[in-house]
């Protein structure tokens, strides 16, 4: 029958909104996993990224400012195995942009989770997909990718990240702004030996609140 496992994939806009709403929408969610984007990076970083996780019921497993602000937190049901990152060339002038993975099991089941923010760049974007993809593809067993790829489907970006992974946000509406959604940008995508049982766009009205982007939220089978 498979592991089930529920996976929710999250700009949380740099926790500059209603932390409340934020924390109370996470939990709501109910997430074995949280892939984050624009997490703490900076000063004090392993300290805020402890404080989100606890507010959220979760323990961060990879991620922070050696990746650029992607963080992978987890409830205790998953075990983490190992963790590392990936950091894309900076353009002068540009944020630096990265990528988190950590390897996980949880039911007797191994797999990789990794989160990644892609450039606002028309010129840098897509070389970073590529690095992207090229960075997943070197993964052995099944990944799971939460992203916010500033890219819409159609894009080369988006095009070169999902090449042979599921996207599967097709029907699921856009997820950005929140006040006015009218682009698909984020993701969840998988490995083809993944089951999907559910996938599903929150718009509850906290999210309104809690951050800029809606939250991805994907029931799993591994």
């Amino acid at each position: 029958m498979g592991v089930g496992l529920r996976v929710v994939a999250y700009n949380i806009h740099s926790s500059r909104d209603d932390r409340d709403a934020l924390a109370a929408v996470v939990r709501g969610l109910e997430p074995d996993v949280l892939i984050m984007q624009e997490g703490p990076r900076r000063f004090r970083w392993r300290t805020k990224a402890a404080a989100l996780a606890s507010s959220f019921g979760l323990v961060v497993v990879a991620g922070g400012l050696p990746a650029l602000g992607n963080v992978i937190l987890t409830s205790l049901r998953v075990r983490r195995l190992d963790a590392w990152e990936v950091r894309f060339p900076l353009k002068p002038g540009r944020h630096m942009r990265g990528a988190a993975f950590a390897r996980c099991s949880v039911g007797g089941v191994t797999f990789t989770l990794a989160g990644a923010h892609l450039s606002t760049d028309d010129e840098e974007r897509p070389s970073q997909a590529l690095l992207l993809r090229q960075a997943l593809a070197s993964v052995d067993g099944p990944v799971i990718l939460g992203a916010d790829l500033n890219d819409v489907p159609g894009s080369v970006s988006w095009d070169l990240v999902h090449q042979g992974r599921t996207d599967l946000g097709v029907d699921g509406g856009d997820t950005f702004p929140c006040r006015g959604p009218n682009r698909r940008i984020d993701t969840i995508a998988v490995s083809p030996s993944v089951g999907v049982s559910a996938y599903r766009v929150e718009r509850g009205p906290l999210t309104l609140r809690a951050s800029d982007h809606f939250p991805l939220v994907a029931d799993l089978i591994l």
